[in-house]
């Protein structure tokens, strides 16, 4: 049985063109410090956490639906295994549900047993189920 990937749903009271819109202001929930574009489809672009940098490539873009991000590149100083989000991939989903929208990410190939899966696990869950969704309901988000 292969292991679980990383997963997370969120449920805002915004609609899913304004959920859309909200992720890809990495600079306003997630990174304050972003080289590049974050925009649509073929973007690239690189957060960077002091020695830590991640980047990325858009490569799905479907507003008000989907978005995909492929790493192209990381460095996680803190494991042994420093490349270790090398060819993973952060989808984003979102649906309407009800007077709210749900959005689920599913982080591809992080799965317990990798070396940074807890690190990590606690970083999207307060980036992702925190930060960002306190930037779409408040336009406050908690970036680092």
């Amino acid at each position: 049985m292969q292991p679980k990937n990383y997963q997370r749903s969120i449920m805002v009271n915004v609609t899913p063109h304004e959920a859309y819109e909200g992720i890809k202001d990495v600079r306003g929930w997630w990174a304050k410090k972003v080289e590049g574009r974050s925009e649509q489809r073929w973007d690239v672009f690189t957060t960077r956490f002091g020695a830590t940098f991640v980047t990325f490539e858009i490569m799905e873009d479907i507003p008000g639906k989907k978005i995909v991000w492929d790493v192209r590149d990381c460095n996680l100083h803190w494991i042994k295994d420093k490349k270790e989000w090398n060819g993973t991939r952060v989808i984003f989903e979102i649906e309407p549900s009800g007077d709210c929208t749900k959005v689920t990410m599913t982080h591809v190939g992080l799965v317990p047993g990798a070396e940074c899966y807890n690190d990590c696990e606690m970083g999207w869950n307060e980036h992702f189920g925190e930060s960002l969704v306190s930037y779409l309901t408040e336009h406050i988000g908690m970036p680092v």
